[in-house]
C-alpha cells in the first residue's frame, strides 16, 4: 500500500482546510500579528502616537526590572490569584454540593440567582459597587452602621488597607456562579449508582465524600483550578472601573500598569507604549510559564 504523499493529503481534507480559513486568517489578524508586533514593540522608545520611533533594544526590559511599581503590580496580581480562587473553590463546591440534592425543588432558581451577577457586564458592576462602599450614605456602610458594627463610615475604595479586599470580594461574587456551574457539571459525572452503591456499604457524609465522590471529581477539580487561577489573572475590567489602580496604587495590578504606562498621562509625562509592551510581554511570558507549570501538573496527577 502507498503511502500518499503530504500534498495528496492536504487535497484529501481541503474542504476542512478550506472552513478553518477564515479562523485562521481572524486569528492572525487580531490574535497573532498584534502579540508579534507588542514584542517589537517593546524593543522601541516610542509614545505610540509619533512616527519617531526609536529602537533601544531590551533597555525597556532592564528599566521595567529596576521598575518598583512594576514588581509591587507583579506580586499584587498573584495576591489577588491566591486570595480569590481558593475562596471560589470553596464556596463553589460547597453550594454545587447542595444545588446537586435533587430533593432540593428551589435548586435551579437558587443556582439562576448565584450565576446572574456572571451575566451581568462587569463594567456596570464595577461601577455600582463605587456606590455600593461609597463611605457617602453607600449602603455598605448604612448597614454596618445600622447594625452597629462599626461606629462611623469605612472608605472601602479609598483607604490603601481596605481597597484590594474589598475588590477581592467584589470578584469572588461576581463569578462564583461559574465556579459553581463548574461543579455542578463535575458532579453530575457521578453516576447514581455509586450514591446508592456506597450508601448501602454504609459509606455517609463525611466518608462518602471524601472516599468516594472526591476521587472521581478531582480531574475536573484540577482544571478548575487551572481555569480559575488564569481568569483571577485578568481583572483589568473590575479593577480600573472600581479603582483605576489607586489609592496610591494600592489595588494597580499588572494589566492596570500596562494600561497606565500606555496609555495615561501622570504629571505631565507622555505616554509609553514601547515600555508598556515590554511589561506586556514580561507579564505574559510569566503567565504562561505558570500555566504550563501547571498543565505539567495536570498530567501527573492524572496517570496516579
Amino acid at each position: 500500500m502507498n503511502r500518499k504523499t503530504l500534498f495528496q493529503q492536504i487535497y484529501d481534507a481541503r474542504w476542512c482546510y478550506i472552513f478553518v480559513f477564515p479562523c485562521l486568517v481572524i486569528t492572525s489578524l487580531f490574535v497573532l500579528y498584534p502579540i508579534g508586533m507588542s514584542w517589537y514593540f517593546s524593543l522601541l522608545d516610542w509614545t505610540g502616537f509619533t512616527k519617531d520611533a526609536k529602537f533601544i533594544g531590551f533597555q525597556n526590559y532592564i528599566e521595567a526590572v529596576n521598575d518598583e511599581f512594576f514588581w509591587n503590580a507583579f506580586f499584587r496580581s498573584f495576591i489577588f490569584m491566591f486570595g480569590t480562587v481558593p475562596v471560589k473553590i470553596i464556596l463553589g463546591f460547597i453550594i454545587a454540593v447542595f444545588l446537586n440534592n435533587q430533593v432540593l425543588k428551589l435548586a435551579p432558581f437558587f443556582r439562576t440567582i448565584i450565576f446572574m451577577p456572571v451575566v451581568t457586564a462587569i463594567a456596570i458592576i464595577g461601577i455600582v459597587m463605587t456606590f455600593v462602599f461609597s463611605p457617602f450614605n453607600g449602603p455598605a456602610n448604612k448597614f454596618l452602621m445600622g447594625m452597629n458594627i462599626t461606629s462611623g463610615p469605612i472608605d472601602f475604595l479609598g483607604d490603601p488597607n481596605t481597597v484590594l479586599p474589598t475588590v477581592m470580594g467584589v470578584y469572588v461574587w461576581k463569578w462564583l456562579g461559574i465556579t459553581m456551574m463548574y461543579w455542578l457539571a463535575a458532579l453530575q459525572t457521578v453516576p447514581q449508582d455509586v450514591y446508592d452503591a456506597a450508601k448501602i456499604d454504609g459509606a455517609q457524609g463525611f466518608k462518602l465524600w471524601f472516599h468516594i465522590i472526591l476521587p472521581i471529581v478531582l480531574p475536573f477539580a484540577i482544571v478548575i483550578v487551572l481555569v480559575e487561577a488564569v481568569g483571577a489573572l485578568n481583572v483589568f475590567p473590575l479593577i480600573e472601573t472600581m479603582t483605576a489602580g489607586g489609592p496610591f496604587f494600592s489595588s494597580e495590578v499588572m494589566e492596570v500598569y500596562i494600561f497606565r504606562t500606555a496609555f495615561v498621562t501622570d504629571s505631565g509625562t507622555m505616554p509609553r507604549l514601547g515600555y508598556a509592551c515590554a511589561a506586556g510581554v514580561f507579564w505574559g511570558v510569566a503567565v504562561l510559564f505558570i500555566t504550563v507549570l501547571q498543565g505539567i501538573w495536570i498530567r501527573k496527577t492524572r496517570r496516579l
